[in-house]
C-alpha cells in the first residue's frame, strides 16, 4: 500500500480521547488529528515522538490530517488500524502469505453468526477460510505482542474462529504487525491473561495462527515475512 500524497511530519504533544491527537508541525503550528486507533498505543504514544500524518481530501472532515505512523526509538510503527485490513487482503492478492497461496476471492466483513462477524471470508477451490485480522504495534525487545490493553471482543472472535474450526472449516487468526524490528510473536499475556489463554486453546481446537511483519516508512506500508508464534509467556 503506497501513500498517494506525502506524509506531513510532526511531533506528538498528546494523544487522547482515544480518536484525538494534538501534534505540533514544524513552523510551530498545533493542529488536533484524527488518530484512528481503539487500542492503548502502548509502546507508541510517547509525547516528543515524531509523527506522520495523511490529508484527507473530504471537506466534511472535522479534522483533516489523520496520524498515520509514529517513530519510536527509531523505529517506524503504523497505528492506523483502519488499513490494517487493506494491507492484509493486498498481501494475499500478491501471494505474499505462504499459507494463504491460490485464493480466488476474498469477502470482507461477513456475518458468520447472529451477533458475530469476523473480518474475510476466502474460497480456494471450495474451502472457505475464514479470518480475522488483528493490528499489532506493540513490541517488548524483539518480541511483538499483543493486545496491548484488554481486549474481550478480540477474545469472543477466537471463540467464534474456534466453533467454525470445529464445524470444519479453515479458521485463521492473522496478526498484523505493522513495525520491522520484531523476530517472534507472542500473546501479551501479562497485559490480558484471558486473550492469551484463548488463544493457546483456540490453537489445539484448529484454528491456524499467522503473524506476518510489514515495512512501515513515509512511502509505503508492506507485508513482508512471516514471523514465528509463541504461545505461552516463556521470554524467547
Amino acid at each position: 500500500m503506497r501513500f498517494d500524497q506525502p506524509l506531513i511530519a510532526a511531533t506528538l504533544i498528546k494523544r487522547y480521547k482515544r480518536f484525538l491527537a494534538d501534534v505540533r508541525l514544524d513552523n510551530g503550528d498545533e493542529l488536533t488529528v484524527h488518530c484512528p486507533n481503539s487500542g492503548s498505543m502502548r509502546g507508541c504514544s510517547t509525547p516528543g515522538s515524531r509523527v506522520y500524518l495523511s490529508t484527507s481530501v473530504n471537506p466534511k472532515r472535522k479534522y483533516a490530517q489523520t496520524l498515520e505512523m509514529i517513530q519510536e526509538q527509531g523505529v517506524m510503527i503504523g497505528v492506523n488500524t483502519t488499513r490494517t485490513n487493506h494491507l492484509v487482503a493486498e498481501a494475499i492478492r500478491d501471494g505474499q502469505i505462504a499459507e494463504l497461496q491460490g485464493i480466488e476471492s476474498i469477502r470482507p466483513e461477513v456475518t458468520t453468526a447472529p451477533g458475530h462477524r469476523l473480518d474475510f471470508l476466502l474460497q480456494r477451490q471450495e474451502k472457505s477460510i475464514y479470518v480475522e485480522v488483528k493490528n499489532c504495534s506493540l513490541a517488548e525487545g524483539q518480541t511483538a505482542l499483543f493486545p496491548d490493553a484488554i481486549t474481550k471482543r478480540g477474545t469472543k472472535h477466537l471463540l467464534e474462529l474456534a466453533r467454525l474450526a470445529k464445524e470444519g472449516h479453515q479458521a485463521v487468526i492473522f496478526f498484523c504487525i505493522q513495525r520491522s524490528d520484531t523476530s517472534i510473536f507472542q500473546p501479551a499475556a501479562h497485559i490480558d491473561p484471558v486473550y492469551a489463554e484463548t488463544l493457546t486453546n483456540v490453537c489445539k481446537q484448529g484454528v491456524e495462527i499467522l503473524a506476518y511483519e510489514a515495512v512501515v516508512n513515509t512511502q509505503e506500508i508492506r507485508i513482508v515475512r512471516g514471523l514465528p508464534c509463541q504461545l505461552d509467556s516463556r521470554e524467547p
